[in-house]
């Protein structure tokens, strides 16, 4: 009998724009057509797991929606370092931005760097070879972020240079993303892309998911 090929484990790992409303909870793992929600995970999964279905890829999504990085790396051992990841990607930062234009309780992007590093560290210390994926937050001038926008642009920079040097630093693939919405503003208003200035529309979705698959595809190949 034909063995069968170990599975490579690829884990999506942040906030809302990963979790896409799914499924939580170890009692609904059963329920194999909401584990991944809606959104970048889920397409990802999708092309290439119909791709490459003699590769054994098995996706997970932990995405939690509003997790800061803080509270990305509270749930860290049960929800990344148990699931012992092959590849790991990580989207997050805009909650943080959000937080401290709210109530103050963001991290600054000193100490964003600082939780992603001890994030990244764990993952190496567990398993070197994990290869990993850092997507860049953005934020577009939309809905609710249109008013006050420059507040957001001036929140979110600092984090998506952190974000890259986090990356350059650990020799992960970063995923740039916010200079990519902007060029589409010359095909499409913001809003068809981002509908709130934060969350991806499916088209928006769509964008996140090809600029995974052209940066960071050669890891799944």
């Amino acid at each position: 009998m034909e063995r069968k090929k170990a599975e490579k484990i690829v884990l999506f790992q942040g906030d809302s724009i990963t979790d896409g409303g799914r499924l939580k909870g170890k009692e609904n793992e059963w329920d194999l057509n909401h584990q991944m929600g809606h959104g970048y995970a889920f397409l990802i999964n999708a092309a290439m797991g119909c791709r490459y279905p003699e590769k054994n890829l098995r996706f997970y999504n932990r995405g939690v929606s509003g997790n800061r990085i803080a509270d990305l790396y509270g749930r860290w051992k049960e929800d990344t370092l148990c699931l012992k990841p092959d590849v790991l990607s990580v989207f997050v930062g805009i909650n943080d931005c959000g937080s401290t234009l709210n109530d103050g309780a963001g991290s600054s992007p000193e100490r964003f760097e600082k939780i992603y590093q001890m994030m990244l560290d764990e993952v190496l210390q567990q398993n070197p070879e994990t290869r990993i994926v850092l997507c860049e937050p953005f934020v577009m001038p939309v809905g609710a972020r249109k008013e006050d926008f420059a507040s957001w642009k001036k929140l979110i920079e600092p984090l998506q240079e952190k974000t890259r040097a986090v990356a350059e630093k650990n020799r992960a693939v970063f995923v740039p993303l916010q200079a990519k919405f902007q060029e589409l503003l010359s095909v499409r208003e913001a809003e068809y892309w981002i509908w709130d200035g934060v969350h991806p529309t499916v088209c928006g979705h769509q964008v996140i998911a090809q600029q995974w698959l052209d940066y960071a595809g050669e890891l799944l190949d």
